[in-house]
């Protein structure tokens, strides 16, 4: 448990040690190719080189590590930022079923992008995407040019196909096909019953509110049984005092 195990990077001198003692007769398939080149025995990342400019000021001795050095290189490709762009300007293409099985990393053996439909390929956001892209490295075509030209030929065959489906629909309608609720119908009623849930808390609170304002007030006394106040008294008349009768 204490060091690491070392074993692995000596099995070439492992084998030709057994094959010179003649515990092992043929050489293992593996033997000529780890011999000529042999695995690495660094542990760690080596460090890349740093480049400087020959004006700039000389690196001192005490070289700073990188604090980066184990964290994995960003892999970035050509179609990554047309992808955001594209899934920016149009984020309800996200929304859209998608079947994930149909990349297999070998479109660019079977479409040809020439033309945004392909045949077998469900039409999304990556279609334009492949389209712009070999339109940038095909055709010469700007970045924003080419982007204008994907995104239109991809609006057209989205709209042919909501015409289409609108079509199929009412066509099965008027033979007596029922499809249910659609999915507008399914978040309406979602959406009331949230509201109702709201509205029932709602009055809850403004019941238990209304009872603690009621509680507040039923300690005090009445108007007619409050305290004359200093003003009320200085206000108040005098009552006349009495004549006073002398006893003779």
């Amino acid at each position: 448990m204490g060091g690491r195990n070392l074993n692995p990077a000596r099995v070439y001198q492992t084998a030709a040690a057994l094959l010179e003692c003649g515990s092992i007769q043929q050489p293992p398939v593996w033997f000529k190719t780890i011999g000529s080149i042999p695995p690495s025995e660094i542990l760690t990342r080596t460090q890349p080189p740093i480049h400087r400019d020959r004006n700039s000021r000389p690196i001192s001795s005490k070289r700073r590590k990188p604090s980066k050095m184990f964290k994995p290189l960003p892999i970035e490709y050509e179609e990554d930022q047309l992808r955001h762009e594209f899934y920016r300007d149009h984020p309800w293409e996200l929304a859209r079923p998608r079947i994930v099985l149909e990349n297999d990393g070998k479109d660019g053996q079977k479409c040809n992008w020439a033309q945004i439909q392909q045949h077998g390929r469900q039409l999304n956001g990556e279609s334009v995407v492949q389209r712009q892209l070999y339109l940038i490295n095909e055709e010469g075509k700007a970045k924003t040019e080419a982007y204008d030209i994907a995104r239109k030929e991809f609006y057209a065959l989205r709209h042919e196909e909501e015409v289409e489906q609108r079509v199929a629909r009412e066509e099965a309608l008027w033979t007596g096909a029922y499809f249910g609720m659609s999915r507008l119908d399914i978040s309406m009623q979602l959406e009331d019953k949230t509201y109702e849930g709201w509205k029932k808390w709602a009055t809850e609170k403004i019941q238990l509110f209304e009872q603690q304002k009621d509680a507040a007030y039923t300690s005090t006394p009445d108007t007619e049984e409050v305290a004359p106040t200093e003003d009320f008294l200085d206000e108040a008349p005098v009552p006349e005092e009495p004549p006073k009768t002398t006893v003779v």
